[in-house]
């Protein structure tokens, strides 16, 4: 299970997932009008009750895809929507952006860009691990 780079992949994703609740990693930071009053507030997950639970379930599920290691065709599945929730999970952080008065990008957003890059690295190594085995059932 370890060998393959796969679950780095997938390891990275989740953590990368779990990195995005702390308070230092923000997605955004600007004015926002709390109480009629222009307060400064970053965005971060927990912000957002929506997205606090999509980026839950993202890190959980990246997490527990690791274990369908003997079934490769339920893990790409399991990642592709793990892929799919995490790019859902990114446009309800631009929705979320049109709530402050202005402010900008944090270099921190590069974090929940990561975790597709690395879900669709993982499903290519999924995928190459399934042909593999396919080639060498063809021989036998």
């Amino acid at each position: 299970m370890i060998q393959r780079i796969q679950t780095i992949w997938l390891l990275l994703a989740s953590a990368c997932s779990f990195a995005t609740l702390a308070n230092g990693i923000s997605f955004f930071s600007g004015n926002k009008l709390v109480e009629n009053l222009s307060k400064f507030v970053p965005l971060t997950a927990r912000e957002n009750v929506f997205i606090l639970i999509l980026t839950i379930s993202v890190a959980v599920a990246a997490l527990v895809s690791i274990f369908f290691f003997k079934d490769r065709k339920m893990q790409i599945k399991v990642v592709a929507a793990v892929l799919v929730l995490s790019i859902i999970n990114i446009a309800l952080y631009f929705l979320q952006t049109r709530n402050y008065i202005e402010g900008k990008m944090d270099l921190t957003a590069i974090v929940p860009f990561a975790v597709p890059v690395f879900l669709l690295l993982a499903i290519n190594n999924i995928w190459k691990d399934e042909k593999l085995v396919k080639s060498v059932d063809r021989l036998r």
